[in-house]
């Protein structure tokens, strides 16, 4: 069987999950799944038989106006307090599967995920993170997010995403 990235389903064996950072297996293995039937965000698997290699996870956001760069605040409305973006809330490899390049993977499928439904359905100027340590902070930096000042959060615009041609 190959591997297949779609929605968390129930026939994926989430126990078994471990990407050696306890906050993102305990949330795969407790609350994954009761978050996507409170519509609080989406949890897509990349997954080979019923063995999970990652995830991701997908919702709604804002970030508040004063955060943004000068250059993207500046061509927003003044009315709007906060802007509405993309929360890549969270994204892990397996660790039985670290260094074959998934991580990356599943951030260029999130990013074309958010892109194409900000461009179809919903507002969102952008995709934001909140690195959980600086080795999650480096690896969205090599994929060009950039700091948001005194919040710890990392953004990539929707027109850099757009520029990646996914």
């Amino acid at each position: 069987m190959s591997v297949k990235l779609d929605l968390l389903n129930p026939t994926l064996n989430k126990k078994d999950f471990s990407c050696g950072k306890d906050l993102l297996d305990k949330y795969l293995h407790t609350q994954a799944s009761q978050d996507v039937k409170r519509k609080l965000c989406v949890v897509f698997a990349l997954f080979e038989n019923t063995a999970i290699k990652g995830y991701y996870t997908l919702s709604s956001a804002s970030v508040p106006a004063e955060l943004m760069p000068e250059a993207i605040k500046k061509k927003m409305p003044g009315s709007y307090t906060a802007l509405p973006v993309t929360l890549l809330g969270r994204l892990a490899v397996d660790i039985k599967y670290k260094g074959q390049g998934l991580g990356g993977l599943l951030l260029l499928d999130a990013l074309k995920r958010s892109f194409t439904v900000a461009g179809e359905s919903l507002g969102s100027i952008g995709v934001v993170v909140d690195p959980l340590d600086e080795e999650a902070t480096a690896f969205y930096q090599k994929f060009g997010f950039i700091l948001l000042p005194d919040s710890g959060k990392m953004f990539l615009p929707m027109a850099d995403i757009a520029q990646l041609g996914l």
